[in-house]
């Protein structure tokens, strides 16, 4: 068998040495004669995968004791309807940035339940290629809460600082870049992140929620969308996604081996620079986006002649450079670089771009 460097999206790659421990606890893990996808999940075994895991995302991240760590379901779109209806009958009202197609959904689902304001917007000549300024949010002192996404996935836009919202408990869905760097937890009211770029497989969700903001749902807010439920049963009011809770968990445990998120930021970093340089020193390559604000995990970039695309896609793949083309709403290529994928497949990625350029530049 040959792997392939996945450049996907989402769900996107995960460490190969989390897949190889997985496989080897397929059928028996640590001696209890069965799979943890067997398990119960309130029993002891699965107990202590859970505990162990959040735990380490506890270290992992530095998060406050006053923060609850939530392992739900529904993705970062079911997030898009938990938080206003936790935390917007405050006020009535929230602000949201509008950067990218992901905080676009988030407005638009924030709409059902109150006052959503966009008091910053990015778009132009509707394209979105850099953030706000960070003296330009408009923010008003009456929100419940502001709401933007750190990284836009399919643009390849990312804010370069954390917006400064003072008392206004501040949301993020940072789910194409949490543990992808060290942030301060405390600075934020809720994290919020699907799994499956950074954390493990698609059907688990994170959410980082800050203690005072528990408790507070609107009366019409579903029992499985309130926070203080899932915070009171532990994650278990029902029965939570437990193989990705355990895949998560062997994430974390792989994160703490690379040195932690300050150990993981230097990687990524040392990635996203490789690429950008090979793609602005070449004619035959562009990336559209402001070099302030460009993402360290999605770099999208086209190709000066549109008519190679299909070509260029056909060949990468042969050469095991996998699911690269961009999203339909932008075109061009994406080349999605998160925690799992190893510098030695972002060289890769270079070194076939360079001959590609040499063979139809």
């Amino acid at each position: 068998m040959t792997r392939v460097y996945n450049f996907s999206a989402g769900p996107a790659a995960l460490p190969e040495e989390v897949l190889s421990q997985a496989r080897d606890e397929m059928l028996d893990w640590h001696g209890a004669g069965m799979s943890v996808m067997e398990m119960s999940h309130r029993g002891k075994e699965f107990m202590s995968i859970a505990a162990e895991a959040e735990a380490d995302l506890r270290q992992l991240m530095a998060i406050p004791d006053n923060y609850k760590v939530l392992f739900l379901q529904g993705g970062a779109s079911a997030q898009f309807a938990m938080v206003p209806l936790n935390l917007i009958g405050s006020t009535g009202k929230a602000d949201y940035l509008r950067t990218g197609s992901w905080s676009k959904k988030a407005i638009a689902e924030g709409k059902r339940y109150g006052e959503v304001r966009v008091t910053a917007d990015s778009e132009q000549d509707g394209r979105f290629t850099s953030v706000p300024a960070a003296d330009a949010l408009g923010l008003n002192g009456d929100a419940a809460y502001v709401h933007y996404t750190p990284n836009e996935t399919i643009e390849g836009v990312e804010f370069p600082y954390v917006p400064d919202t003072g008392d206004i408990p501040l949301v993020a869905d940072m789910s194409s870049t949490i543990l992808s760097r060290p942030i301060d937890v405390s600075r934020f009211g809720i994290i919020y992140a699907g799994a499956q770029k950074n954390i493990g497989p698609a059907g688990l969700t994170i959410a980082i929620v800050r203690d005072d903001l528990i408790g507070k749902a609107l009366e019409t807010t579903p029992t499985m969308f309130k926070y203080d439920i899932h915070a009171a049963a532990g994650s278990m009011y029902n029965t939570p996604p437990t193989y990705g809770w355990y895949l998560a968990g062997l994430v974390f445990k792989w994160l703490q081996g690379k040195g932690g998120l300050a150990g993981m930021a230097e990687i990524n970093q040392r990635k996203a620079k490789a690429l950008y340089d090979a793609i602005d020193a070449s004619d035959f390559y562009h990336n559209p986006v402001d070099p302030a604000c460009r993402s360290w995990m999605n770099v999208p970039f086209t190709l000066a002649d549109a008519e190679l695309d299909a070509t260029f896609l056909s060949q990468a793949a042969e050469a095991g450079l996998k699911t690269l083309k961009g999203h339909r709403s932008v075109g061009g290529m994406r080349a999605s670089i998160y925690n799992a994928m190893p510098e030695a497949g972002v060289k890769a990625l270079i070194d076939f771009m360079a001959e590609f350029e040499r063979s139809h530049g």
